[in-house]
């Protein structure tokens, strides 16, 4: 049904939850998992972000992707990593485009209220946007 599944990292807890659906997802389908870090560049973080920052950033993101592609690949499962910069939904939806990706899969950070209005969401962004379907997985309360 799916040759190629997308994995949206962050690095965070939440993230980490989708990791098993998405295995379990590949096994069945015999498909490519495409692992995806974004470096947020957008102007809401220009004010935080400088050069060697992104770096870094960039850096603490191909770790984060290495590190599932090697849990992946432990199960068997082929599986592709990139770090990318950028403005993290569009980053998405670009990547999925590119790579013939589908379904996208993206854990929910659950926040509510305020956080949520300040801060946005990422997954709401892809779900309501996304030309393929989005599998999303809840975080942890």
């Amino acid at each position: 049904m799916y040759d190629e599944i997308l994995l949206p990292v962050d690095g965070s807890p939440a993230a980490e939850r989708a990791m098993p659906h998405v295995f379990d997802l590949a096994e069945r389908c015999d498909a490519t998992v495409h692992v995806l870090f974004v470096v947020n560049t957008t102007r809401d973080n220009a004010g935080i972000v400088g050069g060697t920052v992104l770096e870094t950033l960039e850096q603490e993101g191909k770790r984060a992707v290495d590190e599932v592609v090697e849990r992946g690949e432990r199960r068997g499962i082929e599986t592709v990593g990139a770090v990318r910069r950028g403005a993290p939904y569009d980053v998405i939806l670009d990547y999925a485009t590119e790579h013939g990706v589908g379904v996208i899969a993206m854990a929910t950070h659950g926040r509510t209220g305020v956080e949520r209005v300040l801060l946005g969401s990422v997954t709401e962004r892809v779900v309501r946007t996304a030309p393929v379907p989005v599998l999303t997985v809840r975080a942890a309360e």
